[in-house]
């Protein structure tokens, strides 16, 4: 099990963006139930994210990990069977403008990546490859424009605080407000350019194992439980 990665603050969004410009957002299911946001409608929750942002001084609005969510019931994607939907968050999004550029918080290798185009999935995604104390692990990076994958080439290594990718338009990231997923990951099972994002709650308890909370490299104020 991984433990903490970092001790300090590492802005995903680059050196220019402080620990101050985050905040955290409740997208779960009983708040847009609460708020009456049709999870289907893009624009419906475009417009609360960014409205959310403009009274917290356009701050970037972050958060969702273990969060429930009703976000998924638009796609047969995330339908496990009649009974059970995978809909609990396992990664942190972070809602920022389409070409946003997307950092690297860990020193790493690519070691995937895909257009992952099922309505509600990543869309263009980047897995890399790290390495601890002589232990492998993974972090993902979904929602990318399709240019942030055009030439990359597996292996391909890049330091901490590199520009690896921007965020894509809703057109090509499945079709959701503009925004990171940002997820770690310690046994990836085989998978290439892609790994479940959204467990059922059946399957949570190893799903919360094998994708530990990124704060563990992002340090984004720590003192507060995501």
């Amino acid at each position: 099990m991984l433990t903490n990665l970092s001790d300090e603050f590492s802005s995903i969004f680059g050196k220019s963006v402080s620990e101050e410009n985050y905040i955290q957002i409740d997208l779960s299911e009983n708040q847009l139930i609460k708020l009456n946001i049709d999870p289907s409608d893009s624009d419906q929750l475009s417009n609360y994210i960014t409205e959310f942002s403009k009274s917290n001084e356009n701050k970037i609005p972050y958060g969702g990990y273990l969060e429930k969510r009703n976000l998924y019931q638009r796609s047969n994607h995330f339908s496990k069977n009649a009974v059970e939907n995978r809909n609990i968050h396992l990664g942190l999004d972070f809602w920022a403008n389409a070409e946003t550029s997307v950092f690297l918080p860990y020193a790493g290798a690519v070691h995937s990546f895909a257009n992952n185009k099922n309505l509600g999935d990543y869309g263009p995604t980047i897995i890399m490859k790290h390495e601890v104390l002589g232990d492998d692990f993974y972090s993902l990076y979904g929602h990318l424009s399709e240019d942030s994958i055009s030439g990359l080439k597996v292996g391909d290594y890049f330091d901490k605080g590199t520009e690896i990718a921007k965020l894509g338009k809703y057109e090509v990231n499945g079709n959701y407000p503009p925004h990171l997923h940002f997820q770690l990951i310690v046994d990836l099972q085989n998978y290439y350019g892609d790994y479940p994002g959204v467990s059922t709650l059946f399957d949570l308890g190893y799903y919360r194992y094998n994708c530990p909370n990124p704060n563990l490299i992002l340090n984004i104020n720590n003192k507060t439980k995501l």
